[in-house]
């Protein structure tokens, strides 16, 4: 039976005019939903009884389980489990601008990035858009606080899950809903060039990341399967178009290798590359895993790098460090957890 946390306003309202209800019906069961987040049919007191049946016939409320929580400043780390006993971690970062919920879209990753955690556990399966809507809601009642940005960039590709990430997106967008506005969403993308192509045709003003790593494909090949499929200068022109269409801006996300993708050649590399295009770069100071031998770029690297890159006139910030004792990067909770760390 289908989850009521993974469907649309619009197709439950398409839902109850083929049962004979007017529309307004949808808009009163997701109030009871998002608003006032009931956990049963049973408690929508102004639906009718017949309504109530229906709903009980082709619906069921689900939960996720809150298997671990590791804290540390700013920064809690949830590990859920789910219905087929498998598992999925969320972050959440407390920022000046609000409360930041970096959520998962798969279990496991097929994408093999070589520095990530989280692709060493391959992927079992995609996340139903419930499971994506659960993680904020579960979240919320836990700290008793409203998610003010989501940012699909947990666990899994999103762009591998695309129906399901966007069925997601249209349910916590929507103002009868959790209300999240489309521009506190970012969905982060390793580079699969179609779906960002297809994603440019998307009618909601949704950030777009992209997880570039590297300024060329030498370093980009060893670091990221995914340019086995799609060569940056492929990448740079799906992106290019994008920003054409949407006039938006999009955010490159670097993350600061020792040795491998820090040296003053690749941010001149980078700074020609990304030249003249609507978009900013973040620099992310690796957070090192006792499974991956990666390691961190020193700080002088890192604001040397940043500093290239600003001479450029390369919009760039340094990612603020956040749960380097709470087992946060992506992955690494879950892998901890099913190896008995």
């Amino acid at each position: 039976m289908r989850s009521i946390y993974g469907i649309s306003l619009k197709e439950l309202e398409t839902f109850f005019v083929g049962n004979g209800y007017k529309k307004f019906k949808a808009k009163q069961v997701y109030d009871w939903l998002y608003k006032k987040r009931v956990k049963s049919f049973n408690e929508m007191y102004n639906v009718s009884k017949s309504v109530i049946e229906l709903l009980e016939e082709n619906f069921c409320f689900n939960d996720l389980e809150i298997l671990a929580k590791n804290e540390d400043i700013d920064v809690k780390k949830y590990l859920f489990g789910l219905s087929d006993n498998n598992k999925v971690e969320a972050v959440l970062m407390y920022h000046d601008y609000g409360n930041s919920l970096c959520i998962s879209t798969q279990v496991g990753c097929n994408m093999g990035c070589a520095f990530c955690e989280s692709g060493r556990l391959k992927k079992v399966r995609n996340l139903e858009s419930h499971e994506m809507v659960l993680q904020i809601l579960k979240i919320e009642e836990d700290i008793n606080v409203r998610i003010s940005h989501v940012v699909l960039m947990g666990i899994g590709e999103p762009f591998d899950n695309y129906d399901n990430v966007i069925n997601f997106i249209n349910i916590i967008n929507d103002n009868n809903g959790i209300a999240l506005g489309s521009r506190h969403i970012t969905v982060s993308t390793c580079g699969v060039v179609p779906k960002i192509k297809e994603f440019t045709n998307y009618d909601k003003q949704v950030n777009l990341a992209i997880s570039l790593h590297a300024p060329n494909n030498e370093i980009r090949d060893k670091l990221m399967n995914i340019n086995k499929a799609y060569k940056i200068e492929e990448l740079m022109d799906s992106i290019k178009d994008y920003i054409k269409v949407t006039n938006r801006r999009v955010t490159f996300e670097y993350i600061m290798l020792q040795g491998i993708n820090d040296t003053k050649d690749c941010a001149i590399e980078l700074s020609n590359l990304l030249k003249g295009m609507n978009c900013y770069v973040n620099l992310i100071p690796y957070n090192e895993t006792s499974h991956i031998e990666f390691k961190k770029s020193s700080q002088k690297t890192i604001l040397e790098f940043y500093d290239i890159l600003k001479k450029n006139n390369i919009n760039v910030t340094i990612r603020r460090e956040f749960g380097s004792k709470v087992s946060a990067a992506c992955g690494q909770l879950r892998a901890n957890f099913e190896e008995g760390l």
